[in-house]
């Protein structure tokens, strides 16, 4: 395989999940150049001059392929085990509404109500904090140095459950449903490269 394939990916997923799964798929096709842009915009395929585009969501759009990563991707809470020596853990999510909540841009708007569910039953919490960010990866890093709680995709923050830099909050309630897809604009650019990079990053993220 020769030529370029450039791939746009969220910040958080591409530098702390994927960036791996890049290398080691170059490594393996040296003939291969990746360009690989982190951005938490969403990229507009037929625009912007990418080949395939991770993105978080529902697939609402026919005119281009969708290919599921992974479907069962979900948002939990998160905070630091320095946090939670500080403040506690919140019980109830009354007691979420009062915790200081790292908030980040989505989609043009700060996010910062959140959908959890318990029992079938979806509950909307309005939080508020100190920090908001347009970047993914800064919310984070914050949550992870004490400064609040975060509400992130399960698959951005999985090597950070592992290793015990961040623990779940409310474990009994379920986050709101963040699927990832591979996003082509035509299926004339399902190439070998782009179906062989698809199943090596749907390998990782299902081992998660």
């Amino acid at each position: 395989m020769r030529g370029t394939l450039q791939i746009a990916v969220p910040s958080d997923l591409g530098r702390n999940l994927l960036l791996d799964v890049f290398r080691r798929f170059r490594e393996r096709h040296p003939a291969l150049r990746l360009r690989i842009l982190f951005s938490d915009h969403r990229t507009d395929v037929f625009k912007d001059p990418v080949d395939v585009a991770f993105r978080y969501g529902d697939n609402d759009d026919a005119s281009f392929v969708s290919l599921p990563v992974a479907p069962d991707n979900r948002r939990v809470l998160v905070a630091s085990p320095a946090w939670i020596a500080r403040h506690g853990e919140p019980q109830t999510l009354a007691d979420l509404e009062k915790c200081n909540a790292l908030t980040y841009v989505l989609r043009g708007s700060v996010f910062d109500r959140w959908s959890l569910s318990l029992d079938g039953v979806e509950h909307q919490v309005q939080v508020a904090g100190s920090i908001t960010s347009d970047d993914a990866e800064v919310i984070r890093r914050l949550a992870i140095a004490g400064e609040g709680i975060a509400f992130k995709s399960a698959l951005d923050v999985s090597d950070d459950l592992r290793e015990g830099r961040l623990q779940v909050l409310l474990p009994n309630y379920r986050g709101d449903s963040v699927p990832l897809n591979m996003i082509c604009p035509h299926r004339k650019q399902l190439s070998a490269a782009v179906r062989l990079l698809y199943e090596e990053v749907k390998a990782r993220c299902v081992s998660e």
